[in-house]
């Protein structure tokens, strides 16, 4: 066994949390609400780490009701990882403040990875770390405002390839007391196509080398994420896309990172089962009508690669009430074996590259210029 692979058995470390195995969801906006990360929990480790879906730190500091709902936490969640978006240090280290102060959440990461236009043309995301001081000042504030709570920082490798970024972030990050770093090994004009660059994970490694440095990109299956640490030996992984739909993937890779058995793939029962579950957790948190238009999107990522026909997938997919998904999961074959090859692939979002990286006015012209992007922080309808 290599020393990496050895290492994937024994527990990541953030702040004071052992994260064991090294496993995070990673805070995927509409997925990783509390109903999706107690059905994850559910199946992995309860020391594995759930990172919530992105809270904009705008929205945190004028406490708007749609977000603070937003931020909601299982009873039995522990640590709470709460991911937050911005891109003004004043307005990022209150949030934090407040958030410490109200006792809300025990670890706080920040999204310098989203590649979307509406939020990198704002200077944000994935374009923000191109401001190598302005996210000194970021990693600074946030540091000293979270005191004793964990503040880690997920990132891609840059804007594009005549941008990379991604080494003088992991640098700036560990240099101002980040708990930790992580890096999607796409830039931001591939959004979510093609395929994830690890050489990039084990750069980044070698040159943090004080605190904790994690993988993201492509990993569907456990044979992955045991690959992933294998080549670039980082200290855990983060699960996006692979998870949609097929939450038990936790299970498969906390007995792939402790050494025992990786458990077969479910039935068609059972994954009946575990949507119904999912609605009903949904339901509980969101009330029926928001539940069944966000249990729609779901669907064809849990029947990913099982024959159910189009009629019922139809069904499915239109679904208006916890009743409904009953009586149509009555109607699946329960015996049908997981189609390991049709169902562990891609999923989720993929598309095309982007032509050109949608950016602030002169945004490239001086990457060592820390002030804030006008209007910026304008982004604060609750996430």
């Amino acid at each position: 066994m290599t020393a990496s692979l050895e290492a994937a058995k024994t527990a990541l470390r953030i702040g004071p949390y052992q994260v064991d195995p090294a496993v995070v969801l990673a805070p995927m906006a509409g997925i990783t609400n509390v109903a999706f990360r107690t059905l994850c929990r559910e199946f992995g480790s309860a020391t594995s780490l759930y990172v919530c879906e992105m809270i904009t730190a705008r929205a945190v500091v004028e406490r708007n009701e749609k977000t603070l709902h937003m931020m909601s936490f299982g009873p039995d969640e522990s640590p709470r990882s709460m991911q937050l978006y911005g891109v003004d240090p004043k307005t990022l280290g209150e949030a934090v403040r407040i958030v410490v102060g109200e006792g809300w959440a025990d670890h706080i990461d920040m999204n310098l990875g989203c590649p979307v236009k509406k939020v990198t043309r704002l200077g944000g995301g994935s374009a923000l770390p191109y401001k190598r001081r302005l996210f000194a000042n970021i990693v600074r504030e946030m540091v000293s405002a979270a005191g004793d709570v964990p503040v880690t920082f997920k990132f891609r490798i840059g804007i594009d390839d005549e941008h990379h970024t991604y080494l003088d972030t992991g640098r700036i990050a560990e240099a101002e007391g980040a708990a930790g770093v992580a890096l999607h090994a796409r830039t931001a004009a591939q959004l979510y196509s093609g395929q994830a660059d690890w050489s990039h994970i084990a750069r980044l490694k070698e040159a943090v080398t004080t605190i904790p440095v994690l993988g993201n990109g492509d990993i569907f299956t456990a044979a992955d994420a045991l690959r992933m640490m294998d080549e670039t030996g980082c200290d855990g992984v983060v699960v996006g896309r692979g998870c949609l739909g097929r939450p038990w993937l936790f299970a498969e890779l906390s007995a792939a990172l402790r050494g025992e058995p990786i458990p077969t793939g479910p039935t068609l029962g059972r994954v009946g089962e575990i949507l119904l579950r999912h609605a009903a957790l949904l339901v509980e948190h969101d009330g029926a009508d928001k539940a069944m238009r966000d249990i729609r999107k779901h669907m064809a990522w849990y029947f990913m690669g099982f024959p159910i026909g189009s009629d019922l997938r139809r069904k499915f997919a239109t679904v208006s009430s916890l009743t409904q998904i009953e009586d149509l999961v009555g109607q699946l074959d329960p015996s049908v074996p997981f189609p390991v090859d049709e169902a562990t692939g891609p999923r989720g979002r993929q598309g095309s590259p982007q032509v050109k990286v949608a950016l602030p006015d002169g945004w490239l012209d001086d990457p060592e210029d820390d002030s804030v992007p006008t209007a910026a922080d304008v982004m604060h309808s609750g996430g």
